[in-house]
């Protein structure tokens, strides 16, 4: 089972040899002096037409690169070297950390490694007493997860990051809720279960599981976006990880009505901060969301 996944990984690793280095990145180089500013030029206009899918030469390309590297040297020409980690928690840097931040934050303690890590023993509990059985729904939720992904790609620079992450959220509390219920009240209804871990993993993958990672991507000013984006994915995988080990001390304390009303509880909080916090940049360049909304 393991070893199936590692042609796939290789697969990975040798395309990643193809992608082209980021146009900005380039262009902050160029900016900081450190090289030749039409050399950087010329590779960022290269980079930018083969991400865009656009033949050598294309004008459209080279008008977007001229307006960000205008926009680039108007504010970054005093600034000679990337910030550093301590530079993550000052200023404007702070903010887009507390925004992206506290989402893939919410992303994990709203229950996500509990609730999908343990949808096979949710649903054997639910009377799927089979293993076998339960493997199945859990591929159906698997493949339910994969569409719902693919409507929010569509989505998200139509209807906006905001409106999806708060419809989505507000799911996801529903969906916790109903699990309490279904193990409080509604056992004898093994549907409500199916019906929530859907819901569930439905809401969270409109909301919390790609958009998230694409505020973290466009939201830190570009002279610390890499390690902001490093601290942002520690956050991430750190509280991932103490959920996942705290589930089942929680469940046997608490058991599982409560946790899931915990995680609930957790999910309105979520909600309160999107609307609060978390700006909206649908349409917005990474330029204007670092001047308009971090500024």
């Amino acid at each position: 089972m393991y070893g199936l996944s590692a042609p796939l990984a290789l697969l990975m690793g040798i395309g990643m040899w193809s992608l082209p280095p980021s146009p900005r990145w380039l262009l902050l180089r160029a900016v900081q002096g450190k090289g030749s500013l039409q050399e950087y030029k010329e590779q960022a206009i290269s980079a930018l037409g083969k991400l865009r899918g656009r033949p050598p030469g294309d004008k459209l390309s080279e008008r977007q690169i001229q307006d960000t590297l205008v926009s680039l040297k108007s504010s970054y020409t005093d600034e000679k070297s990337e910030g550093s980690f301590l530079e993550v928690f000052q200023g404007p840097n702070l903010k887009a950390f507390i925004i992206g931040g506290g989402l893939v934050l919410f992303q994990q303690i709203t229950g996500q490694p509990s609730v999908l890590y343990y949808a096979g023993p949710i649903l054997q509990s639910a009377g799927f007493s089979a293993a076998a059985d339960a493997t199945r729904v859990s591929v159906v939720i698997g493949v339910f997860k994969l569409v719902m992904t693919w409507i929010a790609v569509a989505k998200v620079d139509d209807l906006g990051r905001r409106p999806l992450l708060i419809g989505g959220v507000c799911g996801i509390a529903l969906s916790l809720l109903l699990l309490s219920a279904y193990y409080k009240i509604l056992g004898g209804f093994p549907l409500v279960a199916v019906a929530s871990l859907l819901l569930y993993v439905g809401c969270y993958q409109i909301s919390f599981g790609p958009i998230s990672w694409l505020m973290v991507s466009e939201i830190f000013p570009l002279r610390t976006r890499g390690r902001g984006i490093s601290l942002a994915v520690l956050t991430n995988f750190g509280s991932n990880a103490i959920v996942t080990f705290a589930f089942s001390p929680l469940k046997e304390l608490l058991g599982a009505e409560n946790i899931f009303l915990l995680f609930a509880a957790i999910a309105f909080l979520a909600v309160l901060f999107i609307v609060r916090t978390v700006p909206e940049t649908k349409g917005l360049s990474l330029e204007e969301i670092e001047s308009k909304i971090l500024k």
